[in-house]
C-alpha cells in the first residue's frame, strides 16, 4: 500500500530483499532480515496492546532505533521517538503528554525505562531483546493516510515541550518529492547524524529504505569525523547540520577532495554559510549540495537551495545560503507584522502552506491557533497557513533568503537589530569561522546590550572590535566579544545558543564602546 510512511520499506523488501538495509557497528542486515525482525517485534507488540494508536520507542542507535521504527508502524500506531540522554523529568512529560499506549525498549535502555516508569501509571514495556521470540507478524496493519505517523517534541517557549504529530500524507508527500529531487538508488549509502527524535533522522531512514539503499548511521563520537564514516562506510549520501561543516574547517580538518565518495550532500537544521558550503564543495568536488530548510511543522523540509559555486555566493545575503524555492505542492509567502504580504526584496515573515504542513500542536489548540492563519492560496483558494516564525527575503530569481528567526530581531537602545547581520560582520573578518551574537543585561536597569562569540585561530578580540565597528553603526557593534576554541553544540549537531548564553549572558563589559 503506497502514500504511507513504511510503504517505501515494504517495497524494498520486495525489491531488494537480500542487498543490505543497515550496516552498524561492523553488522549488516539485509531487508528481509530487517524486515523479519520489525514483524516478531510488532506481533509482541499487539499482543501486548491489540489496538494502539501511539507506541514510544527508546532506543539508541542500534538495531531496534530502526527496526523498532517499522515495528511499530507495522501495527498501525504512530510512532513517539524517545531519547535516553534527556533528563528523565522531561521525558516523562513527554511520555504522558503523549498518552502512550506502550513503549518499545532497546535492552541497552532497560535500566532507563525502569527508571522513567517507576511510581507513574502503567505503560506496557516491551523489550525488543525478547519481543521476536513471538514469532512474525503475518498481515501488516495500515493506517489510513489521515492518521498519525509519528509524534515528536520539539522545544516551547514556555519550557514546556511542544508536541508536533505529522500524518502519512504529510510525510508521504515530502518522500514522494524528495525521491524525485534526488534519484536515489539501491547503489546509495546513506549517513545517519541525527538524534531519533529530532526528524531530520526520518530522512536518511526512510528515504535510503524507499530507494533500496543502505542506512550507516555514524558509531558513538563519529559525527565530528566524517572523513573516517564516509571512507569506512562508502556513504554516498551525506545529511548533517552545517555546525560540523564550520568545526571541521576551523580544526583544518576539511582538505579539498577529502570526500570522494559523496554523491549528495545535504545540510538542514540552521543556517548554511556561504563559507562552509564553498569548503564542503571542494571537499566533495563529486557531489550535488543541497541547503534544506523546513520547520517540524512543516515535515523535514519544505524549501531548498541547489548550491552553484559561481552563482550562490552572489545570491547569500550576510554571508548565508538561500533557503531556496518550496518544494512542489508547497507554498511560500512572506507576512508583514501588520498581516499584509511583503513585496520582493521586503523582509517579512516566512508563512508556508500546503500537504506538509501539519495540523496543529498535539493537543493544544492555543498554541495551535497563534501558529496556523486561513489565507487563500496562489489558486484563490482557501488554505492552512502555518508562521515559521523565521524571516526571510525573496530575491530576484525567486529564492527565499533566510535574514534571521523573527525573535532574533532584538531592540538595543531604541534600535531594531538583526542579529544575523552582526554575526555576518564578525564572519567576514579573517581569521573568523563562527560567530553568535546575542543580548545581554545592559550596564543600565531595563536596557539590553549586545554581546558575540567567536571561533578562529590567532584571533584578537579589540582586532575584531575595532574592523566591525568601521562597518556597522555603534549600536550594532558587541560591546564584548569572547574568542572560543569551538561553539558548544546540541545532541544534533547544531549551535546551542541556550549553552552560549548560560555561559556568557551576563553584563556586557566596555569592550566595545560606541
Amino acid at each position: 500500500m503506497s502514500g504511507r510512511l513504511h510503504s517505501g520499506f515494504v517495497a524494498s523488501v520486495r525489491a531488494h530483499g537480500q542487498r543490505p538495509a543497515l550496516t552498524l557497528d561492523g553488522t549488516t542486515w539485509s531487508y528481509a532480515e530487517l524486515e523479519l525482525t520489525a514483524r516478531g517485534w510488532a506481533k509482541s507488540l499487539l499482543a501486548a496492546v491489540p489496538s494502539p494508536r501511539r507506541i514510544g520507542l527508546l532506543a539508541d542507535r542500534s538495531v531496534a532505533s530502526y527496526a523498532g521504527m517499522v515495528a511499530i508502524l507495522y501495527t498501525g500506531a504512530a510512532v513517539v521517538p524517545l531519547n535516553r540522554k534527556f533528563p528523565l523529568a522531561r521525558t516523562r512529560v513527554m511520555i504522558e503528554m503523549a498518552d502512550l499506549d506502550a513503549v518499545l525498549v532497546d535492552p541497552s535502555c532497560a535500566s532507563l525505562a525502569d527508571r522513567l516508569f517507576a511510581g507513574s501509571r502503567r505503560i506496557p514495556v516491551i523489550g525488543a531483546g525478547a519481543a521476536a521470540t513471538a514469532g512474525p507478524l503475518a498481515d501488516l496493519i495500515w493506517p489510513d493516510a489521515d492518521q498519525d505517523a509519528y509524534l515528536l517534541f520539539t522545544s516551547g517557549s514556555t519550557g514546556h515541550p511542544k508536541g508536533v504529530a505529522i500524518t502519512h500524507a504529510n510525510v508521504s508527500h515530502f518522500l514522494r518529492v524528495a525521491a524525485e529531487r534526488y534519484q536515489f538508488s539501491e547503489h546509495d549509502r546513506f549517513s545517519q547524524n541525527f538524534e531519533p527524535n529530532f526528524d531530520l533522522a526520518l530522512f536518511d531512514v526512510f528515504m535510503a529504505w524507499g530507494s533500496g539503499g543502505c542506512l550507516a548511521p555514524a558509531g558513538a563520537g563519529q559525527l565530528l569525523s566524517p572523513l573516517q564514516v564516509v571512507r569506512e562506510q562508502a556513504i554516498t549520501v551525506w545529511f548533517s547540520a552545517p555546525a560540523v561543516v564550520a568545526i571541521l574547517r576551523h580544526r583544518g580538518r576539511l582538505p579539498p577532495g577529502c570526500l570522494p565518495s559523496l554523491r549528495w550532500s545535504l545540510f538542514c537544521g540552521e543556517p548554511l554559510p556561504t563559507a562552509s558550503a564553498q569548503a564542503w564543495q571542494r571537499a566533495a568536488p563529486r557531489s550535488e549540495l543541497d541547503n534544506l530548510y523546513g520547520p517540524t511543522e512543516a515535515t523535514i523540509a519544505c524549501l531548498a537551495h541547489r548550491w552553484d559555486p559561481d552563482r550562490s555566493p552572489g545570491l547569500s545575503v550576510n554571508g548565508i545560503v538561500p533557503i531556496g524555492r518550496p518544494f512542489p505542492g508547497t507554498e511560500a509567502r512572506l507576512f508583514g507584522e501588520d498581516g499584509a504580504p511583503v513585496d520582493n526584496g521586503g523582509v517579512g515573515e516566512l508563512c508556508v502552506t500546503g500537504p506538509q504542513v501539519f495540523g496543529g500542536y498535539w493537543r493544544d489548540p492555543l498554541r495551535s491557533a497563534g501558529a496556523l492563519f486561513p489565507a487563500p492560496d496562489s489558486s484563490g483558494r482557501s488554505a492552512t497557513w502555518y508562521r515559521t516564525g523565521d524571516l526571510a527575503q525573496r530575491l530576484g530569481s525567486g529564492e527565499y533568503a533566510f535574514i534571521g528567526r523573527r525573535d532574533f530581531q532584538v531592540k538595543v537602545r531604541g534600535h531594531r537589530i538583526e542579529l544575523g547581520e552582526v554575526q555576518a560582520a564578525l564572519e567576514a573578518q579573517e581569521g573568523v569561522v563562527q560567530a553568535v551574537a546575542f543580548t545581554v543585561p545592559g550596564r543600565v536597569s531595563d536596557t539590553s546590550d549586545l554581546a558575540a562569540v567567536v571561533t578562529g585561530n590567532g584571533l584578537d578580540a579589540g582586532v575584531l572590535l575595532d574592523a566591525v565597528r568601521r562597518e556597522l553603526p555603534g549600536v550594532m557593534v558587541p560591546r564584548s566579544l569572547h574568542v572560543i576554541a569551538e561553539l558548544p553544540l546540541t545532541i544534533n549537531g547544531k549551535v546551542d545558543r541556550a549553552a552560549i548564553q548560560a555561559r556568557f549572558g551576563q553584563p556586557a563589559s566596555a569592550a566595545a564602546p560606541d
